[in-house]
């Protein structure tokens, strides 16, 4: 993210890449050719050596888990393993409910600031405040550790405590307090009503993330009657993606029919394609998605289908462009293989790897002087290795990734708005139904 950093204790998508995720036992490949097994004695040659020569004693597992990311990596940007931890660490990112203390935090002056508690968890009920700094973790001074070791830090199992040091405006000592861990669900979806338009700002595509959206949806419509809902923004922007079955289910939350995305791997017999049926819980109304260079895998996907289907005008600037699917394979130890394994496709048969979702209303969102020159656009085809895209050009993908955080200077929010509102015309908006037949490939 380019605004201010806003992670919730152990659960936040800590260094997460944009990927869109099934899990799978795996199929075993072919046996490898004969050459192939006399290069892997090679290697097993090269590690007993480091073992038993190297100048100070080295870390063997460390080895093996960086000879097979150094493997990996040569295939994509997005295949990797994980050991145990790290595994463990991606489930509980897309389960999005983990043991912790319920606050947003980010770094300020080498100190954890507190940017919000949220509602009834421990944080809240322990006292603490928006604004707090914590200076200290269980005795440990903050200063020093990166944003992300203290969250480890404050990580832990349900129902321990952990004490905090917190500097506070006003008071004159430090406040110590004492949180017990609780489980923590974070919003996958969070929402509001601006006057008249629903707002839905999907933040990752986590197992809760369809029926968050759901619990929006129905909160919106019982506080705005249905003569005067002028329609949805679907706000996608800064989300880098999560899984694959999530984006179906949230495509289809605004379909009534039609094919959401088809993914192809190695061999053509392995497509699979996935379509959305009746029930459309906004019962029609507009929608408007907006999309940003930091809209990635996931949300794409959703951008590219409603898009394509002729079901919503997609707003902002072009998205991230990152295109393929990651299967994830339980290994030994529980560790996991995070492997490509296809490509998707939006319904019109179009790749998004290395493009991005084009807008079909172009709105920039304007840099404030602090960050002027200090952020730049970058997508898929930025990163080295990247699978080449069908329509992939020099120009490359993304765009600038940066939401104001206030609503009154969010412009590519207030265009929608005045879109809805009818006070901004576009033959983009509203999207013609009749045409998206001729859109989509069969």
């Amino acid at each position: 993210m380019i605004r201010r950093a806003s992670l919730v204790i152990v659960g936040a998508l800590l260094g997460a890449t944009a990927m869109s995720v099934v899990y799978s036992a795996g199929v075993p490949a072919q046996a490898a050719g004969s050459s192939t097994y006399r290069e892997l004695s090679i290697f097993g040659d090269v590690f007993e050596r480091v073992r038993a020569q190297y100048v100070t004693p080295p870390d063997e597992d460390k080895l093996v888990e960086n000879a097979i990311n150094g493997m990996l990596t040569s295939l994509d940007p997005h295949s990797s393993y994980m050991n145990a931890k790290d595994a463990q660490d991606m489930r509980t990112q897309t389960k999005g409910e983990f043991g912790g203390l319920g606050i947003e935090v980010t770094m300020e002056n080498e100190l954890v600031k507190v940017i919000t508690p949220i509602d009834d968890t421990p944080a809240a009920r322990a006292g603490v405040l928006s604004g707090d700094f914590i200076s200290e973790i269980d005795g440990t001074p903050v200063r020093g550790l990166k944003l992300q070791d203290a969250v480890e830090k404050m990580r832990g199992a349900v129902n321990t405590p952990i004490k905090l040091t917190i500097l506070r405006q006003g008071a004159d000592k430090p406040i110590e307090l004492t949180v017990v861990r609780d489980v923590i669900a974070v919003r996958a979806v969070k929402s509001r009503v601006e006057g008249d338009v629903g707002y839905l700002r999907v933040i990752s595509f986590t197992e809760k993330t369809y029926t968050d959206l759901e619990a929006a949806i129905k909160k919106i419509k019982a506080e705005v009657p249905a003569d005067k809902l002028k329609g949805y923004v679907l706000d996608l922007r800064l989300n880098p993606g999560g899984l694959l079955d999530q984006a179906i289910n949230v495509s289809d939350a605004f379909l009534q029919r039609g094919e959401v995305v088809s993914t192809r791997g190695r061999n053509p017999e392995e497509t699979r394609r996935f379509n959305a049926g009746p029930g459309d819980l906004t019962d029609g109304k507009p929608v408007i998605v907006l999309v940003n260079g930091g809209s990635a895998s996931a949300s794409e996907i959703v951008a590219g289908a409603l898009q394509d289907l002729k079901r919503a005008t997609v707003v902002g600037t072009r998205s991230f462009g990152k295109g393929s699917v990651q299967t994830i394979i339980p290994m030994g130890d529980a560790g996991a293989l995070r492997l490509t394994t296809a490509l998707y496709y939006t319904p019109s048969g179009k790749s998004i790897q290395g493009t991005g979702i084009q807008p079909d209303i172009k709105v920039e969102q304007p840099l404030p002087p602090e960050l002027q020159g200090k952020v730049r656009a970058e997508g898929e085809s930025s990163l080295p290795g990247h699978i080449q895209g069908q329509s992939e050009t020099e120009e490359g993908s993304g765009s600038t990734a940066y939401v104001p955080p206030e609503a009154k200077d969010d412009v590519q929010l207030n265009y929608a708005l005045d879109l809805l509102r009818g006070n901004k015309t576009d033959p983009s908006f509203p999207p013609t139904p009749e045409k998206a037949e001729a859109a989509v490939k069969p």
